[in-house]
């Protein structure tokens, strides 16, 4: 090392110390025992320190490590043979997993104050994972060196990349090589007039510099002519399963199997016309004495799946969407895991939780009025399948997917199904359903198994429910309110578990 670097690294390691320990940076003694009786530590430990420290930097974000400095900062030096110093300065190499070589690594004596001291430093590992030479894994947090799973980091990295992806500038990219047509339409619709480079700038799909327009990669995965060339797998595949699992060898099972591609204003409308015909279940003679077409699925609900896989799909990840089509379910699966600050709780909970994960992406769509936030998306595909007496959605994510599964089965057995066919003439509501669903096999009803049934403790959506059903004649009354209180009193029980109501057929 010339002489120079030295006291360029002699200086960076005075304002090291200046700073004391942090995220960044940590010191350790190369000293032990009582401060009247000091001596040499071993140096098996100092290069465990030193391996530790290195590989917990290079998973966290980088840093350096001083030896022979005490946790306050002062200089007590390291006092061993130049041998030993030898064996502390090669532990880059022989503490760390066999094979791994730390990022950017610097290891080097210095001496400041008189003193000898051992400075060494890393990089933030990108491409790589770094472990002990047993296979542990640490990383830095705060000012500690703490266990970790590898698997934990991994995810964490391909989060990191997932969320920068479309904001990425790309070298080579021209206006030119985008949909000027489709561009130009979206600008007018934005601000009628406006030419496609400023609307581009506008809405930082776009900056100017070094004498050109930087195109960034949501701008190319958006408007692109030919998206093969800047992405290999912005397309959604369809594979029709007969049957309710997927099979291999001699029992394959998948009898039909194919894909659209396109940038993504082209791939939301061709996906949605791939995805519609096995939406179609069969014709039925329906209210009002016509045919009706019916659905296995509610078809808003579907669209709303595809457009959030194609919104909020990882496309650091090079793979597309996968939609199967089994007999009794839907699984829209697309590339990467949920972010880590949701949770599949979260969206179960449909308070609107959301984020996006390609925030320039998900602008444009909305701004277009092609998409909703995920939190909003999640609770109307809910919404709709419960409107439409379907089974809730099943939501999961694990470190390569996420995914919704929609269910084309009823909410209701067929024991209720068969019962509800009795009140078919009378186009019940949901919770009006739920309510005679109450009723079966004679079963009296008390207004709390009301409220509880249909989710709710407002007063006036019970009494509409209850009226209507009472106007139809399909609720009767089999004790008033005064009854009702009497028998409450007698059994001293409150009043709203007194069973008042049964459900008959009109």
């Amino acid at each position: 090392m010339q002489g120079e670097e030295i006291l360029l690294i002699q200086e960076k390691v005075r304002n090291t110390i200046l700073r004391g320990e942090n995220h960044f940076q940590e010191f350790k003694t190369a000293l032990e025992g009582r401060p009247e009786n000091k001596k040499p530590r071993l140096v098996k430990h100092i290069c465990n320190d030193i391996g530790e420290g290195l590989v917990s930097f290079a998973n966290a974000d980088g840093g350096a490590i001083l030896i022979g400095v005490e946790d306050n900062g002062d200089i007590t030096g390291v006092p061993h043979s130049d041998e030993e110093i030898s064996q502390m300065l090669l532990a880059t190499k022989t503490h760390v997993y066999q094979g791994q070589v730390l990022p950017n690594c610097i290891a080097t004596k210095l001496e400041l104050e008189n003193k000898k001291i051992l400075y060494f430093s890393v990089n933030k590992g990108t491409t790589q994972i770094y472990q002990l030479p047993d296979g542990r894994c640490v990383r830095r947090k705060d000012k500690a060196t703490m266990p970790e799973s590898v698997d934990k980091i991994q995810f964490e990295r391909q989060e990191i990349r997932s969320r920068e992806y479309d904001s990425q500038f790309v070298d080579g990219a021209f206006v030119t090589d985008l949909d000027i047509p489709l561009l130009q339409t979206t600008a007018d619709s934005y601000i009628r007039g406006l030419s496609v480079e400023k609307y581009l700038q506008q809405i930082g799909l776009a900056e100017w510099g070094n004498n050109t327009l930087r195109l960034r990669k949501a701008a190319l995965l958006l408007f692109a002519k030919d998206i093969s060339r800047w992405h290999p797998r912005s397309q959604v595949r369809f594979i029709k399963v007969q049957g309710n699992e997927l099979e291999s060898g001699e029992k394959y099972n998948v009898i039909s199997d194919e894909s659209v591609q396109g940038n993504i204003f082209d791939l939301v409308i061709k996906a949605w016309q791939n995805l519609r015909p096995y939406l179609a279940f069969k014709t039925e003679f329906g209210l009002g004495s016509k045919f009706e077409q019916k659905f296995t699925y509610p078809e808003d609900a579907c669209q709303e799946a595809l457009l959030n896989a194609i919104a909020h799909r990882d496309y650091s990840i090079q793979n597309g969407i996968e939609v199967y089509i089994y007999n009794d379910r839907m699984e829209i699966k697309s590339p990467g895991a949920l972010l880590s600050t949701l949770s599949i709780a979260n969206l179960y909970q449909l308070e609107g939780a959301h984020e996006s994960r390609n925030p320039y992406i998900a602008r444009v769509l909305r701004e277009n009025k092609l998409m909703r936030e995920l939190g909003e998306g999640m609770k109307r595909i809910f919404d709709l399948m419960n409107e439409n007496e379907f089974e809730r959605p099943v939501l999961y994510s694990n470190g390569l997917w996420f995914s919704v599964t929609l269910k084309n089965k009823s909410v209701y057995s067929q024991k209720q199904e068969e019962w509800l066919k009795l009140f078919d003439s009378y186009n019940l509501t949901k919770k009006q359903k739920t309510i005679v669903l109450l009723g079966m096999e004679e079963k009296e009803i008390a207004p709390s198994d009301i409220y509880k049934a249909i989710n709710t403790d407002d007063v006036n959506i019970y009494q509409k429910e209850v009226s209507a059903l009472r106007n139809k004649g399909i609720l009767v009354e089999i004790r008033n309110q005064q009854q009702a209180f009497n028998k409450s009193k007698k059994d001293r029980i409150p009043k709203g578990h007194i069973a008042r109501f049964k459900v008959v057929i009109p």
